[in-house]
């Protein structure tokens, strides 16, 4: 077994774990909840067609924007919004088929129910539902194989699952994790439905044991493996694994001593080994630490600001344009003073200061395409721009900085794509796009040999690299002094290094490899 599949299978018990808890809880509500509806609005063709339409408007919700619309409408984080996403997205094939298998049944046997002086209820307790039976549960089988697939889309909204192998390896260029997360979130997905159709087999056939048969077995399998991280003792818990909420700032105790932290990080390469750099010093420091890693930008921030994360890296023109909504511009020092001021009044966040880079946007041509052109600047583009296509992470479209930055300069592309940051280095190698919102400090602008256009304008404010402390541990002696260490120590130059460490293809690093590196180089004596 290769070293690398092996550190990913090392995280297995946790990620799987959490995957089957969060399915299992999801299909069991969603059947609870959907069932009855359906044998309620089942002889009220009104009452079942606005059911349908109302769970099929809801499948027509992509399933990554409904577990990020849970987030601020339920105000939590984590285990919850991504169960009622699955919750809401389990119910149509069990409303459907329910509702459609009652109809079918054949009209001659409830006329002959009916002769019988059934009522209505027992003719469907005894007539109609044991004939929807085989439909019933081929609509379960639906829910259940859309369930496992979409709880891989929960780990952005701090849920951990086996999407925890998928983001990070895209985001770290790990094929193997990408690949381990897919295969095992097939084989849970197939492993189901094989139990769920041995299910609907008896069902059909009237055999009631092979029903039974399959729907305890598919209990068995998805406790057990609900159970399978508090089974697996035999070696230390996984510091990724997503926790409970920490207790709010409101209710914590400023005077107790913190003994655990929870640390974040966002879905790019950097934040995964700062994170991995702070647990490093919170450890040394003597404190437990957990981690909640490839979280969505506002999914952070808000879980930081509620105490549900303690502690991650964000960048000064993020918070200025995102979180304070501010356009005008003004120089770092400034931006770092009045964002300090404004976190610590409106959320009681503490910015506990600068780790010493800054990681901007910038744009970014392949060289030999920039020579032929004659650019340098962005104030260069001006003129090209209505013939190049720009591409950039599914996130930059959508925030101020873009609409800044073409208000400054007066940008008309012809066409902007979306990527998930792992591809749109190799699109604008490959000439599938002109130009790209590159990373200042990513290593990969080096080993593309990619020119980054001058900003002479400055339509792109500052992006210094901060701590940021939750209200729970702002104050804490011991979490602040472990961060501290780290504090104006890491120069754009060592940050390259290590992100292009773990982003090559070749001789490639772990995260927590990297943080080692970087911590060794950047130590004061």
């Amino acid at each position: 077994m290769s070293a690398s599949l092996s550190e990913q299978l090392e995280h297995l018990p946790e990620y799987m774990g959490a995957h089957m808890l969060l399915c299992g809880v999801a299909l069991l509500l969603g059947l609870c909840i959907s069932l009855p509806m359906a044998l309620l609005v089942v002889r009220r063709p009104r009452a079942a067609a606005v059911v349908l339409g109302s769970a099929g408007v809801i499948q027509t919700i992509p399933s990554l924007a409904l577990l990020a619309l849970m987030v601020p409408l339920l105000k939590s984080f984590g285990f919850l919004p991504a169960l009622v996403a699955l919750v809401l997205y389990s119910m149509l094939p069990i409303l459907r088929n329910t509702v459609t298998g009652i109809s079918q049944v054949d009209p001659n046997l409830t006329e002959a129910a009916n002769a019988l002086g059934l009522t209505p209820g027992q003719m469907l307790r005894l007539v109609e539902i044991p004939l929807a039976l085989p439909i019933i549960v081929a609509g379960v089988r639906t829910s259940a194989v859309w369930v496992v697939g979409i709880a891989t889309l929960s780990t952005p909204v701090g849920q951990t699952s086996l999407g925890n192998y998928i983001f990070g390896g895209l985001q770290t260029r790990n094929w193997t994790a990408v690949m381990v997360g897919c295969v095992l979130a097939a084989a849970l997905a197939l492993l189901i439905d094989l139990l769920l159709a041995l299910a609907e087999r008896g069902a059909r056939l009237r055999r009631p044991m092979h029903t039974v048969l399959g729907l305890g077995a598919l209990v068995v399998v998805l406790v057990t493996g609900s159970l399978w991280p508090h089974l697996a003792t035999s070696r230390p818990p996984d510091t990724r694994q997503v926790v409970a909420p920490q207790t709010s700032a409101g209710a914590a105790s400023q005077s107790a001593p913190v003994t655990s932290v929870r640390v974040g990080a966002k879905t790019f390469t950097e934040q995964y080994i700062l994170a991995a750099l702070m647990e490093r010093h919170l450890r040394a420091a003597g404190l437990v630490v957990t981690r909640a890693d490839s979280l969505g930008s506002t999914v952070a921030f808000d879980a930081l600001c509620r105490s549900e994360i303690d502690v991650y890296v964000d960048y000064s023109g993020t918070l200025w344009a995102n979180a304070m909504k501010r356009q005008d511009k003004a120089p770092p020092w400034k931006v770092l003073a009045e964002l300090a001021g404004w976190l610590a009044d409106r959320h009681g966040v503490r910015l506990l200061g600068a780790l010493g880079f800054e990681n901007a946007y910038a744009l970014a041509m392949r060289r030999d395409r920039a020579t032929q052109l004659g650019i340098a600047t962005v104030q260069d583009l001006t003129h090209h721009a209505p013939l190049l296509a720009v591409g950039s992470d599914y996130e930059f479209f959508q925030r101020p900085e873009w609409r800044t930055l073409q208000q400054t300069y007066g940008l008309a592309f012809r066409e902007t794509v979306s990527f998930d940051s792992t591809f749109m280095y190799p699109a604008v190698v490959e000439n599938k796009v002109d130009i790209i919102t590159a990373f200042s400090s990513d290593g990969r602008i080096a080993a593309y040999d990619l020119v980054v256009l001058d900003d002479p304008r400055h339509a792109f404010p500052p992006y210094d690299a901060v701590v940021l402390l939750s209200p729970r541990v702002a104050t804490d002696a011991a979490v602040v002094g472990a961060l501290q260490e780290m504090l104006g120590r890491i120069d754009v130059a060592h940050m390259r290094q290590a992100n292009l460490m773990v982003d090559r293809d070749d001789d490639k690093w772990t995260p927590d490899q990297a943080a080692g590196w970087l911590d060794e180089q950047t130590r004061r004596p």
